[in-house]
């Protein structure tokens, strides 16, 4: 069975441009394409893009998930490799829970000095931006 790029996109809950897009940065294949250019995907396009949309809210970036669409044909390897790529993500995702308390902490600390209401030039929100040492701590 053949399905339109309409079809793909509304069973996979996907923008069409999004299919244009995955198909040049190479996570899904080009389809077979009718005599008059229409794109023919197959029925393994629809479970690839919910494939692709799980992993990337799992935040996967596009170069990671080609390599875990890869995973998938090395049957073999695949769960070793598998629970290393996301045992690497979790170290990465703990990292950012860092950073985003860090940067609350930061504007929490902004937001109190101006409990004043200070006019717009004294403000130390915006002389913090000014400021990349504070921005950053």
């Amino acid at each position: 069975m053949s399905l339109t790029i309409g079809q793909v996109a509304a069973a996979a809950d996907v923008n069409i441009q999004t299919l244009y897009y995955y198909e040049r940065r190479g996570v899904l294949t080009a389809p077979r394409r009718t005599p008059s250019g229409y794109r023919q995907y197959g029925d393994d396009a629809v479970p690839r893009l919910r494939f692709i949309k799980h992993a990337q809210d799992l935040g996967f970036s596009l170069n990671e998930i080609q390599g875990l669409l890869a995973l998938r044909v090395r049957h073999a390897t695949a769960c070793g490799a598998m629970e290393r790529k996301t045992r690497e993500k979790i170290e990465l995702v703990q990292q950012r829970i860092q950073d985003l308390q860090r940067l609350r902490r930061t504007l929490e600390r902004l937001a109190a000095a101006c409990a004043a209401r200070q006019p717009t030039e004294d403000c130390p929100i915006l002389e913090a931006l000014e400021d990349d040492a504070v921005a950053r701590q």
